[in-house]
């Protein structure tokens, strides 16, 4: 289960990856008041705060999924494949955001999604 757990790390600081594109160069960055500054901002930065925002969404759902597969013994690498693909997908999700290419964007918040309900769905089917 120790990959499904590195995963959640993972995903944890993914929506940092989203944060160094939003402030990617500081461009006149006010660390006086960075969400105003960043809710300002627009092209690849602005794309970049909503993908670090998206990221900050779909964490929960993922961790819960994997944590619930823990807790019933899911089979490991039923979770461990789709924790992988979760982290895997999300990483392709903000370059997608980023370089502005909102329909693949979209396949791959799908997908990333339904690797989270997968999670739960083996849960639910290993029950003790």
């Amino acid at each position: 289960m120790a990959i499904a757990l590195w995963c959640v790390l993972g995903a944890g600081l993914l929506p940092y990856l989203g944060t160094a594109f939003a402030k990617w160069g500081f461009k006149n960055f006010d660390n006086n008041n960075p969400r105003q500054w960043l809710a300002n901002q627009t092209g690849f930065r602005a794309r970049g705060n909503a993908a670090q925002a998206n990221s900050f969404e779909a964490f929960p759902l993922f961790a819960a999924g994997v944590f619930t597969a823990i807790i019933t013994e899911a089979p490991q690498g039923a979770v461990n494949c789709l924790a992988c693909i979760f982290v895997l997908v999300r990483i392709l999700f903000i370059v997608c955001y980023v370089t502005d290419k909102s329909a693949l964007r979209s396949v791959f918040w799908t997908v990333g999604i339904a690797c989270a309900v997968g999670l739960f769905v083996v849960s639910g089917l290993y029950i003790h």
